[in-house]
């Protein structure tokens, strides 16, 4: 039995504060176009943010760079997406638009739709070949990284349907399991996250980078019925 290291409790415990702080920076870094922008858009970005689909065929018609970039680089397909613009997406993706461009903090269309919680758009992109298994962000993760941070349920469960890789550590030493237990509330929602991934043969037995487990980590934040799954799947602190 281990025993009770007072020392390393406390790490654990400032590790976890600091890491729920540093993580208000995917809203700072995911960043949709402002009212400003938007009025300044002109071309196709400004099509795909309204939603024109007779503005998008007529320029695409007229040889538009599907790829521009406004000062984020975004491109319009990424406008589409912030934007909740179904149609004007598809008809950009049709016309040829990359899906697997990024823009300059390294979000694609997947992520900006798991990000936001669009599970509409999440399903546009991968039905039309948006990769689930692509590193995003400036934190080298992935959509379903983003997705179960935000307890997202639905969009983790349309990423992990579509192959997602469940055991991919981004930069600040993570999984999807691990942040939806430490950034996530410990409740319904993401419950029901670590039950998908669990399901789904996310490994349990990876640590954080101070070496905590994830059942350490739900006992530490107090997400008892997260612990329980995750000791019911054999795991052991």
């Amino acid at each position: 039995m281990r025993h009770f290291n007072p020392r390393r409790a406390c790490r654990l415990a400032l590790g976890a504060i600091l890491a729920a702080l540093i993580f208000q920076a995917p809203a700072i870094a995911h960043i949709a176009p402002d009212a400003d922008q938007l009025k300044r858009y002109t071309g196709l970005h400004a099509a795909a943010a309204t939603g024109d689909r007779a503005a998008i065929k007529r320029l695409v018609a007229g040889g538009a760079n599907l790829e521009q970039r406004d000062p984020h680089g975004r491109t319009p397909l990424m406008v589409a997406g912030y934007r909740h613009q179904y149609a004007s997406a598809s008809d950009l993706i049709k016309a040829g638009a990359d899906l697997h461009a990024y823009d300059s903090e390294q979000y694609d269309l997947l992520t900006i739709a798991a990000v936001a919680n669009d599970l509409k758009m999440v399903k546009l992109a991968l039905a039309a070949g948006g990769n689930a298994r692509a590193v995003t962000s400036p934190y080298e993760g992935t959509a379903l990284i983003a997705s179960a941070h935000l307890g997202h349920v639905k969009v983790v469960q349309a990423l992990i349907e579509r192959g997602a890789t469940l055991d991919h550590v981004n930069n600040l030493g993570w999984t999807a399991l691990i942040e939806a237990i430490i950034l996530g509330d410990g409740g319904p929602r993401h419950i029901a996250i670590v039950a998908d991934l669990v399901k789904a043969g996310a490994d349990i037995t990876i640590a954080d980078g101070n070496g905590a487990t994830p059942l350490a980590l739900a006992l530490q934040n107090g997400h008892q019925t997260i612990a329980q799954i995750l000791h019911n799947a054999g795991a052991r602190r």
